[in-house]
């Protein structure tokens, strides 16, 4: 079979991953996982990208971005080998688990064209991280704060990256990392190719953009209000001595939920409340240790677990598909929040549904929010049990058996190294062996 009868028929009437630039072996591997027609963002960022331009990219949650930087970053570092230590490739992330879903969605493209990908987060060893760096790595997806740390101890040099992305950077100003993304990019050539994602370009991240971009080009797809466009949106206005029950009842539903407190306090709390009635949920927060963290998010990604109580840090660090049902269980205090918050479902051009609890106390507050942030939403007197509580979230009445969380056992220590299948079992951030081949399997994040 020769290279032009490998390559895939275009979609009629469709701009095609294969028209914008990509090789045949790579579109091969986004069919095999589900993935045919690029986004808009995928059709404006992808042949700028491929041409070495610097990029400055501006678009939805949930519009795919991941795969419209990291796609092109790839065919860039394709054909040569990295020195051991020595990534030609770097994404910045805000987040442990956007780093992880990053390395996830970019694994199988990455393997089509013979390249590694690699993370390096904390809450892993360093020891663990340093052994894989040092087999050699492609393209490496980093928190700023454990990068730093590496780049400290000489166990990673930047000399030879291509191309760095930074991923969110309005969060990771919003963080306080951008002090460290700035000792990062220092660290990389100047004359590199840099991607810069943001959903606001003020403050700190205009510095950013003007200090270390070259003449941009940029893309924007829509306005961080689009992001709520394909979402139904519903207040509810329940009463304190209700609010338990009405969570209790949404949690029970069928589907993926994804339950949103403000506090580490408060989500430990809601989750034991809800398995002493008989909800089964995972929860994240920033207090956890990565392997649970890992473990929650797995579980939900997977379904094992059909509901995830979590702070904000899900907010910008969770892309899973399928999440038909966000509840505000305590509302955001800013409308940029309830953007990020909400853009969990909705994704990939799919719908969901956005519901936000409303106390007496709370009304005024959220009112103001909500018309900062321009959206329509539909408000209903809800107590526990109402027909119309059914009818939007499906809710049904849990269960009373108390269940046991899932992260009071530990999973029992591997007696040997962990194998490579041909399912989606993966292998722990650091300690994953090479990669043989292509998987087939689910669709990953775009």
């Amino acid at each position: 079979m020769t290279e032009q009868d490998d390559i895939p028929p275009e979609p009629t009437g469709e701009t095609s991953f294969l028209s914008l630039g990509l090789p045949s072996v790579m579109v091969h591997a986004l069919r095999r996982i589900g993935i045919d027609t690029p986004f808009p963002i995928q059709n404006a960022t992808i042949p700028d990208v491929l041409a070495g331009r610097d990029v400055l990219g501006r678009g939805p949650t949930g519009s795919g971005k991941t795969l419209a930087f990291g796609l092109p970053m790839l065919v860039r570092l394709r054909g040569s080998a990295s020195r051991r230590g020595f990534p030609r490739g770097l994404i910045l992330a805000p987040t442990r688990e956007l780093a992880l879903q990053i390395e996830r969605a970019l694994d199988e493209p990455a393997l089509s064209v013979g390249l590694r990908v690699a993370t390096v987060v904390g809450g892993v060893p360093l020891k663990r991280q340093v052994d894989q760096i040092g087999r050699g790595v492609d393209l490496l997806v980093a928190t700023p704060g454990r990068l730093a740390d590496h780049l400290g101890k000489r166990t990673i040099s930047l000399d030879d990256v291509l191309v760095t992305t930074i991923d969110e950077a309005d969060h990771m100003a919003e963080l306080g990392f951008l002090p460290q993304v700035e000792a990062v990019l220092d660290a990389t050539p100047p004359q590199g190719q840099r991607l810069l994602y943001s959903a606001t370009l003020d403050g700190e991240v205009d510095t950013l953009v003007e200090r270390y971009l070259r003449d941009p080009v940029a893309h924007e797809t829509s306005a961080a209000q689009a992001a709520t466009a394909t979402m139904d949106h519903f207040l509810f206005h329940v009463r304190t001595s209700d609010k338990f029950d009405v969570v209790s009842q949404i949690a029970s539903r069928t589907g993926r939920t994804l339950l949103f407190v403000r506090t580490r306090e408060g989500v430990d709390r809601l989750s034991e409340q809800l398995h002493a009635v008989g909800v089964a949920v995972e929860s994240l927060h920033g207090d956890k240790t990565q392997s649970r963290r890992n473990r929650a998010l797995e579980a939900f990604t997977r379904n094992a677990t059909g509901v995830l109580v979590a702070t904000d840090v899900a907010a910008r660090g969770i892309h899973v598909d399928d999440v038909s049902l966000v509840v505000h269980v305590d509302p955001p205090l800013e409308t940029k929040d309830y953007v990020h918050r909400a853009g969990r479902t909705a994704r990939a051009g799919q719908s969901g549904i956005v519901v936000t609890l409303v106390t007496e106390v709370e009304r005024d507050q959220v009112d103001r929010m909500l018309d900062r942030a321009g959206i329509e939403i539909a408000a209903y007197d809800i107590a526990p049990g109402d027909a119309t509580l059914r009818r939007i979230t499906g809710a049904r009445r849990p269960s009373g058996v108390p269940v046991a969380p899932s992260d009071t056992t530990p999973p029992p220590p591997s007696t040997s190294a962990p194998k490579r299948s041909g399912g989606r079992n993966r292998i722990a951030p650091g300690s994953r062996q090479a990669r043989r081949g292509p998987r087939r399997g689910g669709r990953t994040t775009r």
